[in-house]
């Protein structure tokens, strides 16, 4: 009985959008669920790379004949999974998470979990150029939302849940707490918060700790280093920010193309052809396959040979466009990295008019080149931004990283109106991420935030007894349950100030039943249109009854005052 009232307590108590000690301790909770789940899913595929490879994702190491064979089973294998879990499981990835916390609060499909769990786990195994980030924040999702349904926690705060899980993965999964909460903040959530940023923040730093704990304390581009720049530089990182953003748009319309130009192909005729040229183009430059990191470490390995960059980078380009445009169950932003890092390298070269050997400047370029590619893909400059900072364990990277930054954005937003390419795949995909202002706030509320309990219920009562109660000027809801042979209905019952003689002096307005773990928001669209009556908040089966919300309380939390 004590644990009943304790859990129904901290149900009330999240329902308010409010910082608070439950929320607080829901989001280590979650941060160490989720984050524990990263770091299965990467030990899981990187054991499975290290079968055939001497070191996790140095493909190059393999024999031409193995990096061409690896790939195409790695694609039997992801259709495998989605034969087992069913085909209308197989959305996957940050744009379905989006789409999830907009309009289903957060809520992530099992199937779905376990189709982006497996086929993840072989996408990055067998050499497809794609990025764990993707896995990580939808795995990051799953666990922290399994977690709030399961406790039949309100939707309000199973949406804050879905974020922490996600922040936590993206931390667990490159050490990089800040720029995941900023993530979580600036493209999945897109507000900030108090309430919503202090579990995330928590969950986030769960989330570093146990990587830190499992992979150690590294930096995975600590090699990375940030040269000191003359004066007159930072005229070029505007220029070097906007080809970026320019660049980026190429990037984004082509993968929407690969999209549309084989929709009409069947799934395994589509990952099938994925598994062919991701084996083929590794035939021939290994470099490219993987991740990202591998092609990173090639920028410092071999700065002078633009030659060698060059054909790294053309050949990322088309491998990632086509895995991601081909359905692999991956993440976009480990590509874009390398891409980023290849791009900066290349673009580094006009300066030897102004240096007899800028290679010493690689590395520089390298990584603020992930800054600018990174903010004009995703649209996300302030994650981009952390992101570099804490990948290169360098505070010095910040100000010039600002410089290509903006630019970039610019650029790729209002010259090229290029949208993020997570934007474009949901607006693709017919999945909605939009919401009203009204509605946003209110998803915010749980229904038990603003309960009355105090109603007045009568059973089949006569009208004149109802008018005798309503005479005493009751300052609670008055409800009236009818029971029928199959079936209870309740009404909420009011004077009618319609000065309609004729008729009864009773309005009785039918009442529909919402979930306690309900929002506001589900209120607002049952009694938005005729702007009357009330909803009744149901208990632990449908027809039964712990409180009414109506119209009146809703509207007067809308125009509430707040700082």
């Amino acid at each position: 009985m004590k644990r009943r009232l304790s859990l129904a307590s901290l149900r009330v108590a999240l329902s308010h959008p409010r910082t608070s000690v439950q929320l607080s301790l829901l989001g280590v909770l979650a941060g160490i669920c989720s984050g524990s789940l990263i770091i299965l899913f990467r030990l899981s595929y990187e054991s499975l790379q290290l079968l055939w490879l001497d070191e996790v994702d140095n493909f190059a190491s393999l024999e031409p004949e193995m990096r061409l064979l690896i790939p195409i089973l790695g694609a039997l294998a992801i259709f495998l999974f989605a034969i087992i879990t069913r085909f209308k499981h197989y959305r996957t990835g940050i744009p379905f998470v989006i789409y999830r916390v907009k309009n289903h609060n957060g809520l992530m499909p099992f199937k779905n979990t376990l189709n982006q769990f497996f086929g993840g786990m072989a996408a990055l195994a067998s050499g497809f150029s794609v990025g764990r980030e993707g896995p990580s924040v939808h795995l990051g999702a799953a666990g922290s939302s399994f977690i709030g349904n399961w406790l039949k926690l309100p939707y309000n705060s199973i949406r804050i849940l879905t974020g922490c899980g996600i922040a936590a993965g993206i931390s667990a999964s490159f050490n990089t707490p800040f720029a995941a909460v900023l993530f979580v903040m600036e493209v999945v959530l897109r507000e900030y918060k108090i309430h919503i940023f202090i579990p995330i923040m928590l969950s986030a730093a769960c989330g570093s700790v146990l990587s830190r704990l499992v992979f150690g304390d590294d930096h995975e581009l600590a090699f990375l280093t940030i040269a000191e720049f003359d004066t007159w530089m930072y005229l070029y990182f505007i220029l070097f920010g906007a080809v970026l953003g320019g660049i980026s748009t190429l990037f984004n319309m082509q993968i929407m193309n690969i999209i549309r130009w084989f929709r009409p192909m069947n799934m395994f005729s589509r990952l099938l052809l994925a598994g062919v040229i991701t084996g083929l183009v590794g035939w021939f430059i290994p470099n490219a396959m993987g991740t990202g990191f591998s092609a990173i470490h090639w920028v410092v390995a071999a700065p002078q040979d633009i030659q060698l960059l060059l054909a790294i980078l053309l050949a990322k380009f088309i491998l990632t466009i086509f895995a991601i445009g081909l359905g692999i169950p991956g993440g976009l932003i480990g590509p874009v990295l390398g891409l980023g890092a290849l791009l900066g390298a290349t673009l580094m070269y006009p300066l030897g008019l102004a240096y007899e050997d800028p290679s010493h400047l690689t590395s520089s370029f390298a990584i603020l080149g992930i800054a600018a590619f990174l903010t004009s893909v995703v649209h996300a400059p302030l994650a981009a931004l952390s992101a570099v900072m804490e990948l290169s364990n360098s505070v010095d990277v910040v100000l010039p990283a600002m410089m290509v930054i903006v630019p970039s954005y610019v650029t790729a937003n209002q010259l090229f109106k290029n949208s993020s390419i997570f934007i474009r795949q949901l607006d693709y995909q017919n999945l909605p991420y939009t919401t009203s202002s009204i509605r946003s706030t209110l998803q915010k509320v749980g229904v038990l935030a603003l309960i009355d309990r105090e109603y007045k219920l009568f059973m089949d009562a006569t009208d004149k007894h109802i008018l005798d109660f309503l005479d005493t000027a009751p300052t609670h809801p008055v409800v009236q349950k009818s029971t029928y042979e199959i079936d209870v209905q309740y009404f909420l019952v009011q004077y009618d100030y319609s000065l309609n003689k004729e008729g009864s002096p009773l309005r009785f307005f039918p009442m529909q039943g919402v979930s306690a773990q309900a929002t506001l928001a589900e209120v607002y669209e049952i009694l938005q249109h005729r702007r009357e009556g009330a909803v009744y908040v149901q208990g632990s089966t449908p027809h039964s009854i712990v409180g009414v919300i109506t119209w009146d309380a809703v509207r007067s939390y809308l125009y509430r005052k707040e700082y």
